[in-house]
């Protein structure tokens, strides 16, 4: 199934156009690479997808979202069915690991304390962290934060989680399990996007690729 369809898109981002002819299929459960030198348009081409940067020109879709027509107050319903990790963590310093991921399902409609709790539980198994629940952030190393971050992102069981230079504040060995964790998610049929200009990840778990260079994307479009 088709979850994402771009036809002759063009970004900008203040009237500068950072992507141009832009045409892309996205499918159901596949891991995808964005590969590019910083500045290229990665982190550009995610932004459209959850809505923060608006599509310039021609045809874009996301689920059942025309991205053109897209109203302000259907903003938070396309983001719930994704989730978003980012290479900086982002988690609120001022709260433990399971208040943080509490504070996200409250955020995006949960109402049920009990359910709240499971999902809780649910997703910090998923990624081997459900014994640091009690945890503070700055008590975790950079690899146990970022595998927070992944748990936060499948709170709302996304269909799509989009990845943001993941890796880029992890040394070698952590990246690598980080990446492991990624693909595991993607054989529950998960769509992962990662943007990451670390060539040695694709050689070691391959997948197809997106290039971004010039303006353009190439590769296995």
């Amino acid at each position: 199934m088709t979850l994402i369809e771009y036809r002759n898109v063009k970004v900008c981002q203040q009237e500068q156009i950072v992507l141009k002819n832009v045409n892309l299929n996205i499918d159901e459960g596949e891991f995808i690479y964005l590969l590019g030198k910083v500045g290229s348009g990665k982190s550009s081409l995610l932004k459209t997808f959850y809505a923060e940067l608006p599509i310039a020109e021609g045809e874009a879709r996301i689920f059942d979202y025309d991205l053109r027509k897209i109203r302000r107050r259907q903003i938070p319903y396309l983001r719930r069915k994704l989730g978003i990790v980012f290479q900086d963590f982002q988690l609120l310093t001022d709260r433990n690991i399971e208040q943080n991921l509490l504070f996200v399902l409250r955020a995006t409609g949960w109402k049920d304390r009990r359910l709240m709790k499971e999902q809780v539980v649910q997703v910090l198994e998923q990624v081997g962290m459900q014994n640091k629940a009690y945890k503070m952030p700055h008590e975790l190393s950079g690899g146990e934060q970022q595998r927070v971050v992944i748990a936060r992102a499948l709170l709302n069981s996304p269909q799509i989680i989009l990845a943001d230079e993941p890796t880029g504040n992890l040394d070698t060995e952590t990246g690598q399990e980080l990446l492991e964790l990624l693909h595991a998610i993607r054989q529950s049929g998960t769509t992962i996007l990662m943007a990451t200009h670390n060539r040695n990840w694709v050689e070691k778990y391959p997948a197809r690729k997106l290039l971004f260079a010039n303006g353009e994307i190439s590769g296995d479009i």
